[in-house]
């Protein structure tokens, strides 16, 4: 008997009268209305309870809330918020716990929760969106020196127990190794010293390839660090693999995995001999390992002397007609139109060009590389772009 066809009231009614005379099993009356046996025998308890009215829907809400929030909190809150409006969840709970005391007070979740049902959170701040620069995947070389591939193998300690960094520095298409230098940090400066050594040595590459970690990769918006920067400055350009995935450097990591196996799993006595021991590693590397991506080949035969040496000295940077020219300060900002706007620690101590565009917006680049925009009406930074990877 489908219950959609009476009155729920009545039915009950009728299930509970015929469980009282008792002609009928519970099992044969529950599967005849389709209620369970305990629903049953409910029912017939609340009928003997309270009659008809027992038979009524009843709210499910607990009779009683430990949890729930005390109206007079609330209250408290409420008006805080009304004197305080700047003030974030945590400092409200603070000051509400100070001034009546942690017993009984809602932890700083539950605050947080009930401003946002009143509407009186205070929302985030959204970030300004700059251009998008769509980023190319890194692309093979054709031919030595268009491509070097750069890395820190993890660091390890020599026999005394001196920390040493290797520096790697390969040339992607002979896969020859340039450099192992064991430095004692990854320090910015260091490692900018050691490359200007390999440039002096092998000139200049057309691009290099790294990762995004320090020293090579930064969290601004172009992801140059100083040291990066100074590449840029030098006309190489630099290509930062795709976050994820090293599979884009995996001849470089292959490179890594044979030096740890044959030279740095045991290490010489101290730093110096290791840095020794290297380099003879490297010059077996290069001239007597035959490599199969070389179709066995060796790194030295594929190997072509570099024509591009390193400039002198380089100028400032040379920008378009008609833009503007800032020079950037150490800690990263430019003078315009009166204030001052970040721009980018790793641009310390060079030019950044500014491009005019439509509405007051200003685009600033770093030689080639795009910053981001700079709009007049805003105070501030600048809005940096937005690097997204070509599919």
């Amino acid at each position: 008997m489908p219950w959609k066809t009476k009155d729920q009231i009545g039915l009950r009614h009728e299930l509970v009268l015929r469980m009282q005379k008792g002609q009928e099993t519970v099992i044969e009356l529950s599967r005849e209305f389709g209620v369970s046996r305990e629903t049953a025998y409910r029912w017939k308890r609340r009928f003997r309870e309270g009659g008809l009215a027992g038979l009524q829907n009843e709210s499910h809400r607990p009779k009683r809330s430990p949890g729930r929030t005390q109206q007079l909190w609330l209250v408290r809150l409420r008006r805080l918020r009304q004197r305080r409006p700047t003030w974030g969840v945590r400092k409200l709970s603070y000051w509400l716990g100070r001034r009546f005391g942690q017993r009984g007070m809602p932890a700083a979740a539950t605050l947080g929760r009930w401003l946002k049902r009143w509407g009186l959170a205070r929302g985030r701040r959204r970030r300004r969106v700059g251009p998008v620069v769509v980023r190319r995947r890194p692309r093979p070389a054709q031919r030595c020196h268009e491509v070097w591939t750069v890395d820190f193998k993890g660091w390890y300690r020599t026999g005394d127990g001196t920390r040493v960094d290797p520096l790697t520095v390969r040339d992607l298409y002979s896969r020859y190794g340039l450099a192992i230098v064991l430095l004692a940090n990854q320090g910015v400066e260091s490692t900018r010293r050691e490359f200007l050594k390999i440039f002096r040595r092998n000139g200049l590459p057309e691009r290099i390839r790294c990762d995004n970690g320090a020293p090579f990769g930064g969290g601004g918006p172009t992801g140059l660090t100083r040291l990066s920067a100074w590449w840029v400055t030098l006309g190489i350009e630099v290509e930062f693999m795709t976050p994820g995935r090293p599979c884009e450097n995996g001849a470089h990591e292959q490179f890594h995995r044979v030096y740890k196996a044959e030279v740095a799993k045991k290490p010489a006595r101290n730093r110096a001999e290791q840095q020794r021991r290297s380099n003879k590693w490297l010059r077996h590397y290069n001239q007597e390992r035959p490599h199969q991506g070389l179709g066995m080949k060796l790194p030295e035969e594929c190997y072509r002397p570099n024509r591009r040496r390193k400039p002198v000295r380089r100028g400032r940077w040379r920008y378009p007609a008609g833009w503007l020219q800032r020079w950037v300060k150490a800690s990263g900002e430019i003078s315009w139109e009166g204030s001052r706007r970040f721009v980018g620690e790793a641009f310390g101590g060079n030019w950044v060009g500014l491009k005019s565009m439509r509405g007051g917006v200003w685009r600033v680049y770093f030689g080639p590389v795009l910053v981001g925009e700079m709009h007049a009406e805003e105070e501030g930074g600048l809005r940096p772009a937005r690097h997204r990877a070509r599919r």
